[in-house]
């Protein structure tokens, strides 16, 4: 009997202060993971109520007249780690705060839990918590509570990150999937699948003549501009009031889902035109060489807004004077018939239903 053991198979049982990488001291009630939250993770948020280390962040929003809070949670798995155009640091925090801002909200905290595998080099978890306080500022959100864990080597993947949000909706602001009426239209915020498929060339060490980069960013500033060219945004703003049913970001399942999932809702159908999708053409050669619809494909800085005819063209044209929506493009509108599905309009004509697919088309993509 021969036993194959590896340097790697064991663990201090001491911590070490020189260690580059983290270690199980660092979740616990050690004093590295006093340093580790005092040193690299209050000072890259600087933000009050974090820094007072509570066990709960005791908060005063002020909110005008009729607004009410929204919540949302959501967790970051994305591998790897690092890819280009961000990283799993400020696609945590994008992610939370666009939740937000698809009801109307006005993103105020985010709480951040990182979940971290033994082992990780610190300089990695630098970069990451650098990558947050970087996104939280230009979204003018504040971290103001957290947690960390350390699982010993294997338990996770690296990094986990779990980012829970609070904003503000104004008041007469009904955001739903179940808005939708027939005659409304659908527009895209730009270019789709440009998330997934750098994620797909990094992780498989694919590479292209023109490199491809995730579009995460925060959606919030866009959607001020929207709600105020629907008439949503203040009086003074002088668009169609009520006018924006719907808005969602197309992140797992892309474009397809997010369009299937307010068919159902509404009970209506939708149809969109295959020659008004915006597709970068380094994405789409690389979506035609790996054999995949760019519809199915994650995005991490667009949003999908559908408003009634008589806004489209100032939600369009304001949408494109925001440097987030330059490309913005009606792609399709709301039927009554076929309550439910959503039909692809082929450039030769014919129509299509776009169904989902079974699983899904790539794991691990926020």
């Amino acid at each position: 009997m021969s036993l194959s053991i590896k340097p790697e198979d064991f663990t201090c049982p001491l911590p070490q202060d020189n260690s580059e990488t983290v270690q199980l001291a660092h979740g616990g009630g050690s004093r590295l993971a006093a340093e580790l939250i005092e040193k690299m993770l209050v000072p890259a948020f600087a933000d009050p109520v974090l820094a007072r280390l509570e066990d709960q962040a005791v908060l005063n929003p002020e909110l005008a007249a009729g607004e009410r809070l929204a919540f949302t949670t959501d967790s970051f798995v994305v591998d790897p780690l690092f890819f280009p155009g961000g990283s799993i640091g400020e696609l945590a925090i994008n992610g939370t705060v666009n939740d937000l801002a698809m009801g109307g909200a006005r993103p105020l905290y985010l709480s951040a839990a990182l979940i971290i595998e033994e082992g990780l080099p610190l300089e990695w978890l630098r970069r990451v918590v650098a990558a947050m306080s970087a996104a939280a500022s230009a979204a003018g959100v504040r971290v103001v509570t957290g947690d960390t864990k350390v699982v010993g080597r294997g338990a996770c993947d690296k990094l986990f990150i779990n980012t829970s949000g609070i904003g503000a909706v104004p008041a007469g602001i009904e955001l739903s999937a179940a808005n939708l009426r027939p005659g409304d239209q659908i527009i895209i915020s730009g270019t789709m699948a440009d998330h997934g498929m750098a994620i797909m060339s990094c992780r498989q060490g694919l590479s292209f003549v023109e490199a491809l980069r995730s579009d995460t960013a925060a959606l919030d500033g866009l959607v001020a501009v929207i709600l105020a060219a629907a008439g949503m945004g203040g009086r003074e703003s002088g668009g169609p009031s009520g006018a924006l049913r719907a808005m969602r970001d197309p992140t797992r399942g892309g474009v397809a889902a997010v369009l299937s999932e307010m068919a159902r809702a509404s009970g209506v159908g939708v149809v969109i035109a295959e020659e008004s999708l915006p597709v970068a053409d380094p994405v789409r050669g690389a979506c035609e060489i790996l054999g995949i619809d760019p519809l199915f494909v994650a995005n991490e800085g667009k949003l999908l807004a559908v408003v009634a005819p008589e806004a489209a063209a100032p939600v369009l044209n304001a949408m494109r004077a925001h440097p987030l929506g330059r490309q913005a493009a009606i792609i399709g509108e709301v039927r009554a018939a076929n309550p439910g599905l959503v039909a692809l309009r082929t450039l030769l004509g014919p129509h299509r239903i776009i169904d989902l697919p079974a699983g899904e088309l790539l794991p691990r993509i926020c």
